[in-house]
């Protein structure tokens, strides 16, 4: 018997297509089901071309957990027959919660017999790049962050990426949380000079394991972005330093290495302020990271003992009025005031505007 299946993306902002429901596309077609996927937020478009037997909404971070519930109540009301299942990162983070949006059932985790197949790119036709998953989870166990909860320990290490490469595509979009740790890496290196497209690391990579032929592979490639790293921490310090150099030293430009940088979490401003200067010190860009709960259902709404509103504020508005989309690129007047500055306070607030535009 054939299926009609609905795949639903809710009114949340996602520049990326929704992978999981692409892959749940897919797999239902090799049982001969029909698929159809509708972005909640095109109001005009929420009704299905067929009845479907089955609803897939999928979710994002916690706090986006309202339009994930309007998508869920519009649908069990217009086709009260079809059975919802909800998932996503949403309800795999918060099941209590999401099981009272009224969905029929919450998956936690990955779908396993979706996970190693190609998406259906068919249902996204304006979409230039193939999401990969070259493995899954993570080998370090950072506690902020959800990937150990929602994929575990390293695991589906993939040797090729080739099955999961679109031709029409021109790019090669990563997923792996933690690409420099699948020990086949340097295949799937020769494997994307090979595919001669543009490649982007999106999720960042690993300071720590980006060896000098590592850094000479990132160099061969034709970058779509900007080399992410993370420095969350002052422990990391001497790893990020060095994966820097490297990069460098193969020819990759300063300003095209953002660094990711933790802040509101267990250490004080004034550390943070430490870890800015290290980094605009060495020519990069300073991308400040603000810490959010896990568990959470209202985004920026958590404030770390060490920090306060106040203090949050101020590194929040220093990014829109001095920052560059957020980052703090390495401009020399930006690194003078933070090399300046007495300590965190000085460092992070602006000079108050006159009526009259001038400056104090």
């Amino acid at each position: 018997m054939t299926n009609h299946i609905l795949l639903v993306e809710p009114a949340y902002y996602s520049k990326f297509p929704p992978i999981g429901l692409l892959k749940l596309s897919a797999y239902h077609k090799t049982k001969g089901d029909t698929t159809e996927l509708i972005a909640f937020e095109k109001k005009d478009q929420r009704i299905p071309k067929k009845t479907p037997q089955k609803i897939y909404v999928t979710s994002l971070f916690s706090w986006a957990w309202k339009p994930v519930w309007e998508a869920v109540s519009f649908y069990k009301k217009e086709f009260p027959k079809s059975e919802v299942w909800l998932g996503g990162i949403y309800s795999s983070l918060l099941p209590d919660h999401a099981n009272l949006s009224g969905a029929d059932r919450i998956y936690q985790g990955l779908c396993s017999h979706a996970e190693n197949i190609l998406p259906d790119y068919d249902l996204v036709p304006e979409w230039d790049g193939s999401i990969i998953f070259s493995s899954r989870g993570c080998c370090n166990k950072c506690d902020f962050c959800a990937v150990p909860r929602l994929e575990g320990k390293m695991n589906s290490l993939k040797k090729s990426i080739q099955p999961f490469v679109l031709d029409r595509h021109s790019k090669i979009i990563f997923f792996d949380n933690n690409f420099l740790a699948n020990k086949y890496r340097m295949d799937i290196f020769k494997e994307l000079i090979d595919f001669d497209k543009k490649v982007d690391f999106n999720q960042g990579i690993d300071a720590k394991l980006i060896t000098e032929p590592v850094a000479k592979m990132i160099a061969s490639l034709k970058l779509d972005s900007t080399i992410r790293l993370a420095y969350d921490s002052h422990d990391q310090q001497k790893f990020v330093k060095r994966a820097v150099e490297r990069l460098l030293a193969v020819g990759i430009k300063k300003r095209d290495i953002f660094v990711y940088t933790l802040f509101n979490y267990r250490e004080t401003p004034d550390e943070f302020l430490n870890r800015v200067r290290e980094i605009l010190n060495w020519g990069t860009v300073c991308y400040p990271m603000r810490y959010e709960s896990l568990f959470t259902i209202e985004k920026n709404s958590y404030v770390s003992p060490n920090w306060d509103a106040q203090k949050i504020e101020l590194v929040q508005r220093a990014r829109r009025v001095i920052g560059y989309g957020g980052a703090f690129p390495a401009y020399q007047g930006l690194v003078d005031k933070f090399n300046n500055a007495s300590g965190f306070q000085e460092a992070f607030e602006l000079y108050e505007e006159k009526k009259n535009g001038a400056k104090k």
